[in-house]
């Protein structure tokens, strides 16, 4: 199955799931331009683009309210905090400060620019 994203001004607002016969050419080969089609008489809007789960096509799987970069040619989500960075690879956002490795739960503050140990710790 293959997935494809509704754009409105570059912003995801839906994903539906096309069955990757409708994206297949007169050879057999699968075509993205003929799913695009597909969604375009099937819902009657004009702007989709492939998406994946696992990331193959345009960085990130499209989910409701991502944003479509052309540019990047890449899905990337809502960014969660100002201070947050984009890592160009991934088109994920990641914080400016690591997150800590000793085993703990932490939660961001935007206040301190700092990961806070959390009030809820895994019991052993």
């Amino acid at each position: 199955m293959a997935h494809f994203a509704e754009l409105e001004n570059n912003i995801v607002t839906r994903v539906v799931v096309v069955h990757n016969n409708e994206l297949l050419d007169s050879n057999g080969i699968e075509q993205e331009t003929n799913g695009i089609a597909f969604c375009q008489s099937h819902f009657g809007t004009p702007n989709w683009l492939q998406t994946s789960y696992n990331g193959n096509i345009r960085k990130n799987y499209a989910s409701i309210g991502h944003t479509y970069d052309p540019n990047r040619d890449a899905f990337i989500p809502p960014k969660p905090f100002a201070s947050w960075l984009l890592n160009e690879d991934t088109c994920q956002w990641v914080s400016p400060v690591s997150y800590p490795t000793d085993g703990k739960r932490y939660n961001w503050n935007e206040e301190t620019v700092s990961w806070v140990l959390s009030e809820y710790q895994e019991v052993n």
